[in-house]
């Protein structure tokens, strides 16, 4: 059964091109795993939703049942920060940014989203498991800057408060402004 769980780490970070360079953030990649997405907003539980939904789609493109996604994957209720970041990314290219002349742009999205966190430069030989864990629990708790920065979406000159939509709205302005 591990086994399975290590095939769809594997395969989240397959889905935004962690492997592409020659730079490791599997570091980064395992923490944020392990940390729970908490939805303090009524429709960001839509987001917590989408990456416990990756767990199937997974099975589907890899040929894993259902019954072992369920038995593997579904001891935890809620989905991973990974998980829901991975997620809003492929929700972002395949829902609406998708065009065949760019290819798929989810690992963009996903290294965006990443870069706004500020966790960027935690690649395997800077990661900082307290700085990483620090980030992570400010963006759960929507303690980031009004403009976004040190959450998913940075949006600068923006004059609603970012902390206080929901993290598609976030989202949403954020490609409007592309």
């Amino acid at each position: 059964m591990n086994n399975v769980k290590d095939q769809y780490f594997e395969w989240l970070c397959e889905k935004v091109n962690a492997d592409d360079s020659n730079i490791s953030y599997v570091k980064l990649m395992t923490h944020m795993h392990k940390f729970n997405f908490v939805a303090l907003m009524k429709m960001d539980e839509n987001r917590e939703h989408d990456g416990i939904d990756l767990r199937y789609r997974f099975g589907i493109e890899e040929g894993v049942s259902e019954n072992i996604i369920h038995d593997s994957l579904d001891d935890e209720r809620c989905s991973s920060v990974l998980e829901m970041i991975v997620a809003l990314a492929i929700r972002c290219e395949e829902t609406i940014m998708t065009d065949d002349d760019y290819g798929d742009r989810t690992g963009m999205w996903f290294w965006n989203m990443i870069m706004s966190l500020g966790l960027g430069t935690m690649s395997d030989s800077r990661f900082d498991d307290n700085y990483v864990s620090i980030i992570l629990e400010d963006f759960i708790n929507r303690n980031y800057k009004r403009n976004g920065e040190g959450g998913l979406f940075t949006i600068d000159g923006i004059k609603k408060d970012m902390r206080k939509v929901e993290i598609w709205y976030q989202m949403s302005w954020y490609i409007d402004l592309l």
